[in-house]
This record gives C-alpha cells, structure tokens and sequence, in this order.
C-alpha cells in the first residue's frame, strides 16, 4: 500500500485542519479510507431506525442527510484531487453545501442504497488515489480560493467523514 504523509500547513485552507487531523500521521491514508466506511457502516447501522429522521435543533440535517452529505463531499474532493493531479491550472470553484442536502432525496431513500452509493464512491476514490504518483500527490492548485495540494484534498475527505461521525455520536445518540 502506498504510503501519502500527511500535508503541511500551507498546502490547505487553515479551516480543513479540522478534518485533517482527525487522521494519524502514518501515511496510511487508503487504508483508513478503507476501515473508515467499514466501521461507519457498521456504526450507522447499529442506530435504532428512528433515531436516522432525528434533527438535533430545526435546520440541522438527520443522519440520512448527513450520510448522503459525506459522499456528494467525497465526490467533490475526489474530482478537485484529480484535476490538479492532472496538472489542470483552472481554479475550482467553492460550493454551498446547505444547497445540496435538499435535492440530494437522501429521507426517499433506503438506508441499504445510500451505503452501496457511498461504497461504490470510497472504492472509486480509492482506485484513484492509488493511480497517482508521489508528485501526484505534492501537486498545488487552486479550490475554493486557496492553495492546496492533492494529498490535502485526499485527506479532507477522509477526515470530513470522522468529523460527521463525531457529531452524531456527540448530538445525535
């Protein structure tokens, strides 16, 4: 397994921290990607059923919701990863994650189809980041406007998901 350090401030918007050390500093970042959906499934399906519809103050999202957040992220991330690993100059634009949940139907669906849409994602995401390279990974463009590095993106997204299931075990159980 390829081993991706952990980025250096600089390489990220200052608030991403938040996410990025949720993760240890081994390297193993697929790995955890890996374990990460395992042990979230498991978690969110060990919850009472009645407890997914549960909003913890008016305008928060449910879990469902929350799940369904974590992937559109992820997909996020993974397409701005793979476009500056592709050298690609252009900055990406920022998104307003409040918008999404609304469309996203997460409440008209089963709990069984948002994890295989959410597995089918984390696999994708991983088949990708095991295709780049080192330099790959070192390589700087622009997002939301700021600086950040391929390796920075990978692990916001693996640490956006801890980060979400932190909150529910704190406001939502």
């Amino acid at each position: 397994m390829i081993k991706i350090p952990k980025p250096q401030q600089g390489e990220y918007n200052p608030y991403a921290e938040m996410y990025i050390k949720l993760l240890p500093d081994d390297g193993l970042l697929l790995k955890h990607l890996e374990r990460n959906f395992k042990k979230t499934k498991s978690f969110i399906l060990s919850i009472p059923r009645n407890k997914l519809d549960y909003r913890y103050a008016p305008g928060k999202w449910n879990i469902k919701e929350i799940l369904v957040h974590i992937i559109d992220d992820e997909r996020i991330y993974a397409y701005r990863a793979l476009r500056i690993a592709r050298n690609d100059k252009t900055p990406l634009p920022g998104f307003e994650q409040d918008d999404y949940v609304p469309f996203s139907r997460a409440n008209e669906r089963r709990l069984k189809d948002i994890f295989e849409e959410f597995e089918t994602v984390r696999k994708a995401t991983i088949s990708l980041l095991k295709s780049f390279k080192e330099e790959d990974f070192l390589r700087m463009g622009f997002a939301n406007n700021h600086g950040v590095s391929v390796r920075a993106l990978a692990y916001h997204l693996a640490g956006h998901e801890l980060h979400h299931v932190n909150i529910i075990k704190e406001r939502y159980l």
